[in-house]
């Protein structure tokens, strides 16, 4: 058998040595397939369930018309901050047909500490004139009824739809479309985009009380400036584990709510709430974000 001519490649590959000195390229972790991501996110859901089974609708409300009304008061303000205006504002107007005969502007001098009452105040107006007028004095239970109403999005149609009529609704406001977004279900930020997305992730029967459950972990744990990572339990869960305070200690103090031992929002809170009710107006200085 002749020697191999030069050029020509023997039939078996040699692999250089490696020298002492050269580095093993780093692992790339693979992206997340979407039906991983699912998976993660019903475990997320499951996770928040046993944290929060108490979750809840924020706002105090005893009817339709009152949970109506007090969504759309919440716009721009807190929930504790609404919750503590609505006992004199329907003691005064109890009913779609006494608010929509009110003066203007005895209607803004009692929704004045929910700021931009003069816009709030022309929606309620509106809205209460609509229902006496196309509703018979009631509030719809139909979506399409809804957000012709004076004031109202698909946002608070989903609200009152969720927690008034028992139709299932995802809710997407700041709390829960930035923990959607760091927790990767959805790279959206238009809230209609944002529902179609997460709605597509879980049964329909979940919708209502994902959106209580997400929105309760942003208001006590998953903060938007300062995120209490290190006391966050769905840590091992979060892509975005470590934008905020990963030492358990200093996590602990940035807790709100009954989590850190601090009145919740709601004047009355439902029975298995374990937080403390929130103070009537005037009893605290300024209320939590």
């Amino acid at each position: 058998m002749g020697e191999q001519a030069p050029g020509k490649a023997s039939g078996r590959a040699r692999s250089a040595p490696e020298g002492k000195g050269s580095a093993k390229k780093p692992r790339v972790p693979k992206p997340e397939s979407h039906l991983a991501m699912v998976r993660r996110a019903r475990r997320i859901n499951r996770e928040l369930a046993e944290i929060y089974p108490y979750a809840h609708p924020e706002l105090d409300f005893r009817n339709p018309f009152e949970l109506l009304v007090a969504t759309v008061l919440s716009a721009q303000t807190t929930d504790l901050r609404v919750n503590q205006t609505t006992p004199a504002l329907f003691a005064a107007y109890p009913t779609p047909e006494d608010m929509a005969a009110a003066s203007p502007e005895a209607l803004e001098e009692l929704i004045r500490p929910t700021g931009f009452f003069r816009a709030k105040s022309r929606s309620l107006l509106g809205l209460s004139q609509a229902l006496r007028d196309d509703f018979g004095g009631e509030v719809p239970g139909r979506i399409e009824d809804l957000v012709k109403l004076p004031g109202v999005g698909r946002k608070t149609a989903n609200v009152v739809l969720g927690n008034a009529f028992g139709v299932p609704g995802i809710t997407v406001d700041t709390h829960f479309g930035r923990l959607v977004r760091r927790w990767k279900w959805t790279e959206q930020e238009d809230p209609e985009k944002v529902e179609a997305e997460v709605c597509a992730i879980f049964p329909k029967s979940e919708w209502t009380m994902l959106s209580h459950r997400v929105v309760f972990h942003g208001r006590r744990i998953c903060h938007s400036r300062k995120p209490a990572c290190g006391a966050c339990p769905i840590a091992p869960l979060c892509p975005a584990y470590g934008e905020g305070e990963t030492d358990p200690e200093k996590a602990k103090k940035l807790l709100k709510y009954e989590k850190g031992g601090q009145p919740g929002q709601r004047l009355s809170p439902p029975p298995d709430y374990p937080g403390l009710p929130a103070p009537p107006l005037g009893a605290q200085a300024a209320p939590q974000p």
